[in-house]
């Protein structure tokens, strides 16, 4: 028997088998999941009345809510397509989003009206027709004019559009990523073949719900019974009590939320005891950051990769039974590395012919990667479909080596890679070598133009705050750690967090545009 695969299925399959057990905790509001399928399915029907046909894109522009969750299955229950955004675009990357994609109806919390509003009156003659919708005042009215009932998914297309998720726009103009209800629901399984065998578990969603890293989970957390509690906005003083008072087990951080929950000083005042694994991605994550995780924390702390394109989680650095670790370090060593691919999906490391690079370890390739969970493409965008993909093969812009384990580590970004000298230095690898030094709180490496050797590598450097760092310190600490040619030619100091992205990732690009400008001075020899 062939049964549609659709992402709906995991929602079913919770309300069948856990119907009575707490499924999320969203502030003071908790719901089993027959109360949330129930709301859900509230949601699709009043969608269907309000005129919402299949194909049409449902906007949300919200921080992490059970009423932006429940539009993972709401939308998908009226055959339309989810459009979670990122609320950190500014306005024109957020207007030039609708413009592209234009939804039917747009979600939105009360914190975004002023900007929903100055987004009407611009788009009002090039997105005609979009209701907009209040999350906070108008959304409980909504739903309650909808029917609860459960889908029939022999009605589904398995590959028909399920999500459109743009991407961040760090390295240029964000892209819709199209996922289809087959991807998303093997995505899904993937998932839970590898990491949520437990249906005791406790999902803190800590990374936000717009962004790759946050909506890999969503489908996961609901078909094997996880108790979901929502963090609306990521502080660590609320994710320590959350973790004690929901016994969470699990989280998911990008590098720069981990040091931030490793520097709070509150850390110790919480009962953390409940946490079993903090999985980390979204960017490069060092071995000291791992280790000190997994000490503060006494749990497991594994690197991910992926990508939007990738549904977004590709391979991670879970445990492999053929491989042995030689020591400690070996451990953290792997475990710090982008890991090897899930269930369902393929990857390799190739040279610009398409060819296997030799998996020593020390051969550079670029990630490519195909399988289940790869996108359907870029929103009306053919053309930039076509450009990263090589048949079946999507070209993730990601710069790695690789092993005899299929165990990838990730060099660094095709875009972020710094030619100096005819040297290539990875701006990962510097970055990794400044974190380690205690007084550091965040780093980002970015290439500067020279006369001489072309690209200079620039560091820009937040210390933690009391410190007394200083260039020469960090350059005598950098000097055993980094090759002559790797060293950072310029050092900028600054006292302002980095600019971010939706999951806190550093924006290099925001970095880098100033010495490409030709604004500032340059660093000669």
């Amino acid at each position: 028997m062939k049964i549609p695969l659709t992402p709906l299925r995991c929602m079913h399959r919770a309300i069948d088998l856990y119907g009575h057990k707490e499924a999320i905790v969203c502030g003071s509001s908790r719901f089993t999941y027959a109360q949330y399928g129930d709301r859900c399915e509230r949601l699709g029907s009043a969608l269907l009345r309000a005129g919402v046909g299949r194909g049409d894109r449902v906007g949300y522009l919200s921080f992490n809510t059970h009423r932006l969750l429940e539009g993972y299955f709401g939308v998908l229950q009226a055959h339309a397509i989810v459009m979670p955004l990122n609320v950190r675009l500014t306005p024109a990357e957020l207007g030039a989003i609708l413009v592209h994609s234009e939804p039917k109806i747009l979600f939105y919390e009360n914190d975004f009206a002023p900007l929903v509003q100055g987004l009407l009156q611009g788009l009002a003659n090039i997105v005609p027709g979009m209701r907009t919708i209040c999350l906070d005042t108008e959304y409980e009215a909504f739903i309650a004019t909808g029917e609860p009932g459960r889908a029939n998914i022999f009605e589904y297309d398995e590959d028909s559009i399920a999500e459109l998720f743009y991407t961040s726009g760090s390295t240029g103009t964000p892209k819709g990523v199209m996922l289809s209800h087959r991807t998303v629901y093997m995505h899904a399984l993937a998932v839970a073949g590898s990491f949520n065998r437990d249906d005791t578990g406790v999902e803190l969603h800590t990374i936000p719900l717009f962004h790759a890293n946050g909506w890999g989970r969503p489908q996961t957390a609901p078909l094997m019974g996880l108790k979901q509690v929502m963090v609306r906005r990521f502080d660590p003083e609320f994710v320590c009590r959350m973790i004690q008072d929901e016994g969470a087990t699990a989280m998911s951080l990008v590098p720069t939320m981990a040091a931030a929950m490793l520097n709070y000083p509150g850390l110790g005042n919480f009962n953390l005891s409940s946490l079993k694994q903090v999985l980390l991605g979204g960017a490069a994550s060092s071995v000291e950051l791992v280790a000190k995780l997994e000490q503060v924390f006494k749990c497991e702390a594994l690197v991910g990769y992926g990508l939007t394109e990738t549904c977004p989680v590709a391979t991670s650095a879970r445990k492999k039974g053929t491989v042995t670790y030689v020591d400690e370090a070996d451990r953290l060593r792997h475990q710090t590395m982008a890991g090897w691919p899930l269930p369902g999906t393929m990857v390799r490391v190739v040279d610009a012919h398409m060819v296997d690079v030799p998996r020593d370890m020390t051969s550079v390739g670029e990630i490519v990667i195909a399988g289940d969970n790869v996108m359907d493409g870029y929103y009306r965008e053919p053309e930039a479909t076509a450009a990263v993909m090589s048949g079946e093969w999507f070209h993730s812009g990601d710069m790695a080596v690789w092993d005899t384990e299929g165990y990838v580590h990730i060099v660094d970004r095709k875009k972020d890679i710094i030619i100096s000298g005819g040297e290539n230095i990875s701006s990962i690898e510097v970055e990794k070598a400044i974190s380690a030094h205690p007084d550091v709180l965040e780093t980002a490496v970015v290439g500067a133009p020279d006369p001489r050797w072309g690209e200079i590598p620039v560091a820009f450097v937040v210390a933690r705050p009391g410190s007394e760092l200083t260039e020469e310190a960090l350059r005598e600490f950098l000097i055993p750690r980094l090759a002559k040619f790797k060293m950072p030619r310029l050092y900028e100091f600054v006292t302002d967090p980095l600019p971010k992205g939706g999951t806190g990732k550093i924006l290099k690009r925001e970095l880098r545009e100033k010495y490409w400008t030709g604004k500032e001075k340059r660093v000669q020899g």
